[in-house]
């Protein structure tokens, strides 16, 4: 199998890994980045961004991610097509193989693989994504001011999206598929208390109507199979998301949701030479303004890293 060296690994794209690059190309690191399978992360999937500072206009996600991707190669980032199959952190250097065909051979490697939505696994939800259909309301529920919208979950994320939502949206519907909630008891009294937010328990969602952007949902009680469609424009799936963590597993302390755990204020791992950034590590924010910063966090304690080791 073919070995490369390198001094710094990037393994993912998005705001974290792009920034983790322009910061490392800078400080004479030479990185390697690979995008994984999503080029650029979950914005690419997300129409307009409207809430990172520097563009007073919004911009869409994939242009975006463009121009991350653009300012890390001008640095000299050599950004490349691939995924990363299997890691050995046992020893220096750390051992990376891609593709399930090359080794590469690295002294620091930071981890920017991001975190995927949980969906509902709906055609009409693929369809419209992106056109009414959204996993994140803190990005998208500016869109539907004065709007009626409908989210999805039971969890504390659902209920404070939910909250959050109420806030600038005429109604939100919230779609709960039992006769309780999971959120916490404090999350729960809130939503209770919110008079524009209806919860509908006991039922799922069947289908997001609309042919080009969302009109409606049509919901099925799940003890009596009555269905009813409901006019809503904006429809958020909270049922949480995954972060793409599963190959570091055998090196790496994951948390019971499985981010990767991260000393307090840094981006260090358990593992020497390994950080991690961005979304993988972070079930808090989740924003691509604070990926961008643990990027860059990641790259600034790699570059100091490899100067306390000699390895610079």
């Amino acid at each position: 199998m073919e070995i490369e060296k390198v001094k710094c690994l990037i393994i993912g794209s998005g705001p974290a890994g792009y920034t983790a690059a322009i910061y490392a190309s800078r400080a004479g690191l030479n990185p390697v980045l690979y995008q994984g399978l999503q080029p650029g992360g979950q914005l690419t999937i997300t129409n307009d961004v409207e809430n990172y500072p520097g563009y007073p206009d919004g911009i869409n996600g994939p242009q975006m991610m463009e121009d991350f991707k653009r300012q890390a190669e001008r640095f000299g980032t050599d950004v490349r097509y691939g995924i990363a199959t299997a890691v050995d952190f046992s020893s220096q250097p750390h051992k990376v193989t891609i593709d399930d065909q090359k080794v590469i051979e690295a002294h620091t490697v930071i981890i920017s693989t991001g975190a995927s939505a949980k969906w509902l696994g709906l055609e009409s939800e693929a369809r419209l994504n992106g056109s009414g259909v959204s996993a994140c309301a803190v990005c998208d529920g500016f869109f539907y001011r004065g709007q009626e919208v409908a989210i999805v979950g039971a969890g504390d994320t659902a209920a404070e999206e939910a909250t959050y939502l109420a806030n600038l949206c005429k109604k939100v519907y919230m779609i709960i598929r039992r006769d309780e909630m999971r959120a916490s008891t404090i999350m729960q009294e809130r939503v209770k208390k919110t008079a524009n937010i209806e919860i509908i328990w006991n039922s799922v969602t069947e289908e997001i109507v609309g042919q080009h952007a969302v009109e409606a949902m049509r919901i099925r009680n799940v003890l009596t199979d009555e269905v009813t469609e409901i006019p809503v424009s904006g429809f958020f799936v909270a049922i949480g998301h995954q972060p793409n963590s599963a190959i570091f597993a055998d090196y790496l302390n994951l948390d019971e949701n499985g981010y990767i755990r991260t000393i307090p204020g840094t981006s260090k791992t358990n593992i020497d030479g390994v950080f991690a950034c961005g979304d993988v590590q972070d079930f808090t924010y989740r924003q691509a303004v604070t990926a961008a910063g643990s990027g860059c966090m990641a790259a600034l304690d790699a570059e100091r890293y490899l100067a306390a080791s000699d390895l610079h």
